[in-house]
């Protein structure tokens, strides 16, 4: 029953992840830096956006054998079930009109974002392969997340700005408050998964 509860979570944040990357795309005010990739790299490899994003992660996790970084079934379906829920959510969108309405979109994105990453994060079953490729590098380096993360972020950002990914507002909001989104929806939905007892 406990695993039942874990994989529900998982795959309904997985699939709210989508639905909010969505809500930003179609708000067009600025993504964040890994979309800014995706967004760039799309046109280019004549995919969907939604089929970059799997592509992106599939790749992002072959990265993790010389880390030797162990995926979960959260990681696999990270893969799958994100992007795909992109392409679905981006078929039932409309275009917002008015300054107004995208902003609202890309507000409610943002924090629905936040709450999908608390959800999936918290049901425990393996992060996502980007989430993987920075503690895999923290450990085999001994450097501080904080100059992990930040070197990674900057980095897609730069060369998804560079292939023609959109970079705004939205880019500099998501980057101040999904952290704190994200601190505060993670306690809500954190299973603690109780330990087997030692053998004898």
């Amino acid at each position: 029953m406990m695993m039942h509860r874990r994989l529900f979570q998982l795959f309904w944040g997985l699939g709210l992840y989508g639905f909010s990357m969505a809500l930003m795309l179609r708000a067009n005010l600025g993504l964040d830096p890994w979309d800014v990739l995706h967004q760039g790299m799309a046109p280019r490899l004549g995919l969907s956006f939604g089929m970059t994003v799997n592509l992106v992660g599939a790749i992002v996790l072959l990265l993790w054998w010389p880390l030797r970084q162990r995926p979960g079934i959260g990681t696999v379906a990270n893969i799958f079930v994100i992007g795909t829920a992109v392409d679905l959510s981006l078929m039932l969108l409309p275009t917002p009109d008015g300054y107004a309405m995208r902003a609202a979109w890309l507000g409610a994105g943002i924090v629905l974002n936040g709450i999908a990453g608390g959800a999936y994060i918290g049901a425990g079953l393996g992060p996502g392969p980007r989430d993987g490729l920075m503690t895999g590098f923290c450990r085999r380096t001994d450097m501080p997340v904080k100059w992990v993360r930040t070197g990674i972020e900057i980095g897609v950002l730069a060369i998804g700005w560079l292939l023609g990914g959109t970079v705004g507002a939205g880019t500099v909001l998501y980057a101040v408050s999904i952290g704190w989104i994200v601190h505060h929806a993670l306690p809500l939905f954190r299973i603690d998964v109780p330990e087997r007892p030692a053998m004898a």
